[in-house]
């Protein structure tokens, strides 16, 4: 097992896992999962996620910006969509496709019934969702306790000798993430290999 995870300052967000930052993460004793889950909410429920259209933007973050970047994306993308007509089909959602020390790489995206007649021009375009086997962990509080809900999620995997692709979704099941937001439900699907 690799070493504690770097650390970070207390209003930094989380920094979600990944093959090229090592899942592994100092155990929270008597934590199995974290504290704000619900009845029936999943903590590596095994689904199968299908494949869908997705407006995106991307781009990239320093971990201490992340949630003003992430902020920014989503009204860009909203702006998009409002501008042509386009009805979301689904929560938004954050497709981290490379994470280190530093910061990341992600696609902001919101999912659509399908792809708008006319290609996006610049920073936003048209894609697919990551599909096949995941795991599916519920956070639930702010959007800096998900570092928490990560830490928890590496010993999981850990646990269950499970390997993730280098690819994680953060889905925001109640809406828009928004700074100050302390009630957010985040559904982290994590692709396994």
């Amino acid at each position: 097992t690799a070493g504690p995870a770097p650390a970070q300052n207390a209003d930094a967000p989380a920094k979600p896992p990944s093959e090229t930052m090592p899942l592994a993460a100092p155990p929270i004793p008597g934590l199995d999962a974290p504290g704000q889950l619900q009845p029936g909410d999943a903590f590596g429920a095994q689904v199968i996620l299908p494949e869908r259209t997705i407006v995106y933007l991307q781009s990239e973050s320093k971990w201490e910006s992340a949630q003003d970047t992430l902020i920014d994306s989503f009204k860009s993308l909203d702006e998009y969509l409002d501008k042509h007509g386009i009805k979301p089909n689904g929560p938004p959602m954050t497709i981290y496709t490379e994470t280190d020390d530093t910061g990341f790489r992600f696609r902001a995206a919101v999912p659509v019934a399908q792809a708008p007649k006319d290609a996006p021009k610049g920073d936003i375009a048209v894609g697919k969702t990551p599909s096949g086997k995941a795991l599916k962990f519920v956070h639930r509080g702010s959007y800096e306790a998900l570092d928490s809900t990560y830490e928890a999620i590496t010993d999981y995997l850990d646990d269950k000798g499970l390997d993730a692709k280098d690819v994680f979704i953060e889905e925001y099941a109640s809406g828009p993430l928004q700074a100050g937001d302390d009630k957010l439900v985040v559904n982290v699907f994590v692709p396994v290999k």
